[in-house]
Formats: structure tokens, sequence, C-alpha cells
């Protein structure tokens, strides 16, 4: 559950050791000189400076200048910026990638510092991920430093010549990533200045953790290719702090694979087990059966202890709500529902549930633990008052925080942490309960005053979680939500799923295209450490097809919060197969090269375009996100009144990013192009491009293929399931036999369902699992025909489709 919910019912280095957080820590970074590269000679103008290709892929600090890929990044950096290396003797990176720190010193020690790095140098454009309020990130576009937004936790930018970005360099287009990150006790974060000066911002949360100095406070790296950027740049920055680690070296929850169901938006914190069971009955009668549920908050025991207060403030105290007990409250103990085993049990053996999830906030309600339950004495709960950093009032305010200021959160004694995780967690499993979404992460943040500060304490709580998780439940079943702080991202050495923005909101109709584009831009950073969560959506709703198609490019879990009953079986059977899986795709959703630095929801020009890769296939969505909405931040103070606007841009296959990766060594360039909307089929060489118009609100959904040659004759290109969002994700296998008579082109696809291939040539006969089939093919060359129903347990078909020698 994250926040708006409640509104509706109411290198090495190694990392640093551990500091005595009652002194200063001015010193613990001295033994790690700073050397400032300096260039003898003549001043002369660093832009036309034409290093050796090994000194210009490095960056460099120079007479006050950041250069990388041999051109200025940074400019008039003060001459207490200092730059160093980045993770010299890692393996498969280090040094040699060009990679380093920027740092920073004070002339005196304190818990929090503002440094200036200096200014942009021109022709840089930058995209900003940054939190508009404490628990979520959104993406903005600008240049210059100084519109860079308080709170950025990632800084991705372009240079762009006079003679326009496809001209930026020699080489090609040059791109720049500035990361603050975690550097012992203290975390960075970027900001603008009114003088247009880049900031970083360090501070720890705690008064008694001070320093001088920022060393390894701002990662820097540069290259040719945005995605590669970042992933080589997170691998390498999690062998380097330790901290974290990159999403290929972690356990992949396995109910991702299956359709879910959340019961958050159909009751609210009124769950109960008939509900529960109505709902999840509902959705299998309709053919699109559950087999992963969340159930959301609503279950616990919680207290209310603010009884004396202003009836104007009362809506605030339902965030001041505490947990008391560790079990399920009265509503799952009864006569229907003996208890939550009873339920669980239910569930899974009538419903065909094969995962059950339960919420819970971090500190175990969202105000904390209720220190006079005689259930939370054992863990020394202590009532504190959060104290928010700058940065987090800068942008938008949260209610809840306000709240939580106000009324306090208990929190549990860090010490006695994963022991509260433990015995929750191993009740939760003894009980046949399958992992947890932890809630209300962020707030730790907050609450590092007299912890050891906001990094210490978070990452004590976060190793806590995870070591319980990895205890109690199988396969990392873990979602973590409302924990989009660089805090909780670079802590999270195994956690595996994290929410990628703000809460899907049903009666919001001006959000619903802030959401699709802020989930797909916060992917990019987000998804190279977790799955990212695009959250739950209503398949009965206006912007249903909207959100049901950018779930299935996701490459995350896909569920829904619809009330029993309340169901568009239309929409849902183009994301869920019969036995109840989905086809996900292979990595986080994100924006093409082309939208990375446009405003897809408010400049009233650009469509907004999310790739991604399947086995044999990829696959673009196009929305139109503009008219509908405006971000949150700006604040606007007067009423926004949507519109319709119609856009027209372009679609290419080379918007796939690593298209190659599937295409194989002796790929042509050409592919078959399918488009799930207007049931259209193109064929186009990589770079040439099909026309999209779209109104606000509407999308369309392309199947990239590329165009295998069998037997140097059939020109063949497989599609999948082309009724399905992404049909490709259907495919598990494609290879061809040939001889003297026939070729035969064998394919494993996952079905029932229709099923599609580009083919030049008329096949002379197609089968499924050895019976032969009815088939028809189009002048624009769509092969198609019906894979039957299967009683095979892994649900795959074998389909062979023949071709006659010539």
């Amino acid at each position: 559950m994250a926040l708006m919910r409640l509104l509706m019912i109411a290198s090495l280095p190694l990392p640093l050791p551990s500091l005595s957080y009652k002194t200063s820590r001015c010193c613990c970074h001295r033994s790690r000189r700073l050397v400032r590269s300096a260039m003898p000679g003549a001043c002369q103008d660093l832009s036309t400076i034409t290093p050796t290709p090994r000194r210009q892929s490095m960056a460099q600090l120079q007479r006050g200048s950041v250069l990388v890929g041999g051109r200025e990044l940074l400019v008039r950096a003060p001459p207490n910026v200092n730059l160093r290396p980045a993770g010299a003797g890692v393996a498969d990176g280090g040094a040699a990638s060009g990679a380093a720190f920027l740092g920073a010193r004070a002339p005196a020690a304190s818990s929090r510092h503002v440094f200036s790095v200096g200014n942009l140098a021109s022709g840089w454009r930058w995209l900003s991920l940054f939190r508009f309020k404490i628990w979520w990130m959104i993406p903005a576009t600008g240049v210059g430093a100084a519109a860079v937004p308080a709170e950025t936790q990632m800084l991705l930018l372009e240079y762009r010549s006079e003679a326009g970005p496809a001209a930026a360099t020699e080489r090609g287009s040059l791109y720049a990533l500035v990361l603050p990150v975690l550097d012992g006790g203290f975390r960075a974060s970027l900001q603008g200045s009114p003088e247009d000066e880049l900031q970083f911002c360090f501070e720890s949360g705690d008064p008694d953790v001070q320093t001088m100095e920022a060393v390894d406070a701002v990662f820097v790296n540069s290259g040719d290719n945005p995605f590669k950027l970042l992933k080589e740049s997170i691998k390498m920055l999690s062998k380097i702090k330790g901290t974290f680690s990159h999403i290929e070296d972690k356990e992949i929850p396995s109910n991702l694979n299956w359709f879910g169901w959340c019961t958050w938006d159909a009751f609210y914190k009124a769950v109960n087990p008939s509900g529960i069971e109505e709902g999840l009955q509902s959705l299998r009668e309709g053919g699109v059966p559950p087999r992963f549920l969340i159930i959301d908050d609503g279950w616990q025991e919680t207290v209310d202890e603010i009884k004396e207060v202003d009836e104007a403030l009362r809506e605030q105290t339902v965030f001041a709500q505490r947990l008391a007990d560790l079990k399920e409250n009265h509503k799952f103990r009864g006569e229907t529902c003996k208890n939550l085993e009873d339920l669980v049990k239910t569930i899974k053996e009538k419903h065909g549930v094969k995962c059950v999830y339960m919420w819970h906030a971090l500190l175990g309600y969202w105000g904390g633990t209720l220190a006079a339950s005689k259930v939370m004495k054992k863990y020394n709960p202590k009532l504190v008052y959060p104290v928010q950093s700058r940065g987090n009032v800068a942008n938008l305010r949260d209610i809840a925080m306000d709240s939580l200021e106000k009324f306090g959160v208990g929190i549990v004694d860090p010490d006695k942490i994963y022991e509260f995780y433990n015995d929750q967690h191993s009740y939760l499993s003894s009980v046949g309960v399958d992992g947890v979404k932890v809630d209300v992460q962020n707030v730790l943040e907050t609450l590092g005053r007299g912890f050891g500060g906001r990094v210490a304490v978070t990452r004590k709580y976060q190793q806590a979680l995870e070591e319980s998780i990895a205890q109690n439940f199988k396969t990392n079943n873990l979602i973590c939500c409302m924990s989009h702080n660089s805090d909780s991202i670079f802590s999270a050495l195994k956690s595996a799923v994290a929410r990628a923005s703000e809460d899907f909101m049903p009666r919001e109709p001006t959000l619903q295209t802030l959401h699709i584009a802020s989930v797909a831009f916060n992917s990019l950073l987000l998804g190279e450490i977790f799955i990212p969560d695009w959250d739950m959506f209503h398949s009965k709703h206006e912007s249903a097809e909207f959100h049901g198609a950018a779930r299935a490019l996701s490459g995350g879990g896909v569920y829904v919060s619809d009330k029993p009953g309340v169901h568009d079986f239309s929409v849902l059977k183009k994301l869920v197969l019969p036995d109840g899986s989905i086809l996900r795709a292979r990595y986080a959703g994100r924006p093409t090269r082309d939208c990375l630095f446009t405003d897809p929801v408010m400049d009233g020009k650009s469509l907004m375009k999310i790739w991604n890769l399947n086995n044999f296939t990829g696959v673009i969505g196009v929305f139109n996100c503009q008219g509908a909405g405006q971000w949150v931040w700006p604040v606007k103070q007067t009423a926004y009144v949507p519109t319709n606007i119609n856009i027209t841009g372009q679609l290419s296959p080379s918007d796939v990013e690593s298209l190659e990766e599937i295409a194989g060594d002796d790929w042509n360039g050409e592919t078959a192009v399918y488009a799930f909307g207007s049931c259209s089929l193109s064929r186009l060489q990589k770079h040439q491009s099909l026309e999209v118009s779209l109104s606000t609100m509407t999308c369309e959904i392309y199947s990239i293929s590329p165009i295998k040659i069998f037997s140097e004759v059939v020109q063949f290109a497989p599609l999948g399931l082309i009724d399905m969002f992404n049909s490709g994700g259907a495919l598990d296998n494609i290879s061809s036999v040939a001889d003297s008579s026939a070729t035969t082109v064998h394919i494993r696809c996952r079905g029932p369902g229709r099923f599609g291939a580009y083919s030049d040539t008329r096949p002379e006969l197609c089968r499924v699992d050895e019976h032969e089939v009815e088939f028809t093919l189009a002048e624009d060359g769509l092969l198609t025909f019906y894979l039957p129903p299967s009683s095979s347990q892994d649900n795959l078909r074998h389909v062979e489709i023949v071709y006659k020698a010539s």
C-alpha cells in the first residue's frame, strides 16, 4: 500500500566500518588522498582538446573543468572539488572504464553540506529522476543546472552540438551519467542553484554524524549508449560499494510469471475473508484465474492512540495508528474463517492460488509499533518524531509525513529489528503465507537522529528484512514499496522487486498518463537493481486498455485490484492465459532513446514510446500521454482541464535496443512489424519507420520480429499469440530442419490462442502437436492459425510449419 490509498478512506573501496555515532567523523576519509590532475603549459579551450582515445574516455578534472568522453561536462568547479577514478582493481570494470567519483571538502565538519561542483557546460540536455515528495520519484527534463530539481537521484545527460544531436561527436551521441550515491554514513542528492550551479547535498540525518569531506559521493561515467551506460555503471557501483546488487545477481520471485489480484482498491481496510473469496471466484469464472494474491492493509491488529484531537486533524490520525500484534485481527477469526491459516488453505485449495502475500509497513504499521502492547514490548519500541531533510520539503509536502511529525512513530530498537521481522514472518509462513509486500519504507530516512544516521538505520532495517525473507519464505518473495530514496535503493542486496511509482489512482483521471510516464522513466534506474512493479490497475476503467498495455511491456508482475464482479475480461484476456500465466518480457520496460529527453506529458508534441525484448521478438508500446494531466511538480494553483490532443510520431524497429541480441549473427536487418490494435503487418528494415497517430489516452503495441531465412528460400518471422498485448512473450523456441523434400520450421509456443507469423511463402501445411490445422496467409504475409487448449502442464504447443522444397 502506498501513501494516497489511506486518503481514500478518511571500491573496491570496501564499505566503511561502523562508526562511533556519538563522535564526529570529520577525519574518517583523510587516509584517502584526493589528487587533482593538472595540465602543464598555457591555458587553452578544453572543449577543443583532442586527447588520446584512452584518455578521452576517462573522466578528468582539468583546471576547474570536469571532462567526460573528451567533452566538458562541468565548468568553473570550485577548488574544493575533487575527482578520483572509480573502482580501481574491480573486476569487469574499474578505472579503465573512465568512471570517477566527484567529491568535495568543507572548512568545517557538519552533518549536512551543500557543495557546488560547477556549471553545466553548453551543449548538454538532461533527464532528472527526482523525488517530488518523500516517497516517489518522477522525471523532469531541461538544460542548464538551475532547473535541476532538489532531491535529484539520477541525472542522465546527452551532449548536443550546434549542428544537432546527430552531430554531437565524431563517434555519435555522447551520454553522461551523474549519479549521487551513498558514501559511508552519508547520502548525496543533486540540485540546481539560482546561480546556475550544479550542487550536491551530502547529509547523514544525525547531528552527531559529521564529516568535512565527501569522497565517493557522486559517481560520473559516460558512453555512447545510455542503456549500456546505466547497466555497466550500476554493475560497477555494486562491486565498488558492496551494499547493493545488480538485478542480474538476485533471485527472482516466481510469482511474477502469474496473474495476480490485490485486495486494496476492492475493499481498502474493510478487507475480509468472504470478500477475498468472492473476488477470486469472479475472476476465475471469467477465465482469468489469479494465481497470485496480495491481502493488503486491513488484516492487522492496529490501535489509534490519538483520542483527543481536533476534528480537522482526524484525517491525519489514520497515519499515526500503530501495530499492536503480529497476528491477524478479529475479521479473520470467526465462524466462516477460523483463522488466517484456514483462509490461506481455502484460497489455495479451492481457488488455485499459488502464492499469497500479506501487506505490512517497514515499521510494522504507518505509525510504527504500539509501545504499550505486551506483544511489542520485547522489541523495545520507542516513540520518536521524524525530522525531514530540507530536500523532502523543497518540492511537495506530504500529508502522511505531516501526521507522523506531529504524532510520532513507534520505532523498533534497531538491535531488535531482525527478531521483530523474523517473529512476524515465521508466523505468516507457518500459516501458509508465501511472502510480503513491505510499504512505507522511506520513513526511516527521517528517523536517523540518535541511531547513527539515515543510511545506517536504513541499512540495518533492510538487511534484517532481507535476512528474514530468506529465512522464512521461498524464492525471495518480497515487494518493496514507497522505497524510492537512494538510502533504500543502494542498500538492496537481495530485494528483487520494487514499486516503480505512486499508486494507480482510479478516481483521479488526470493522473493516469503521469503514471505510465513515471513508471517507464523510473525504470531506467530502478530496473538495474529491481524488477520494477508498475502497480495494480482496474480492468473495468476508462484507462484499462492504456494501463493493461503498459503492464504487458513492464517486464514485471501483472495484477489488478478490481472489485468482485467488476471486470472487463476483454482487457484481461489480452494479458492472461487461461492457466493464469502472463507473457512477461525479459527486461524492465523503458523509454526509447528518442524519448529520453522529452516531456511526454506536457510538451504537447511528444509520444511516449516504451521498449522491451522477449526471447525472439522486440516489443514497443506507443502511448499518447499528452493532454490528460500534468506533472504535480511544479505545483499549479489553478485547476487543470484535460484536453484531447492528436499526435503523430514515428516508430522504428531500431527503437528496440539490442535487437541484434535476439536476431542472430546472420540477420540482414529486415523485420516484420505487427500492430496489435490495427492488426496490420509491415515489413521494415531496421532503420525504416512507420507513422503512428494517436489521440490522448490511446496507445498501440508493435511486435518487432527479425526475419529469418531458412534454406536460403523461406523468409519467416514468428509473432506469437497475436491476440495478446505482448504476443512474442509466448514464443519459447524456434528452429528449422530441411531435406530434399521440405523445410520445416519448429516452434514451441505457449497457448492457447491465435498464432501469427510473417511468411513470404505459402506453407504446404501447419501442424500443432502433430495434428494438422487450417491456416490463412494474407496478402501482407500474415500467417495465422489457432492453437487449441492443451492439458500439458507446461502449456507449450509444438508447432510445425512445413514448406515444400521448390
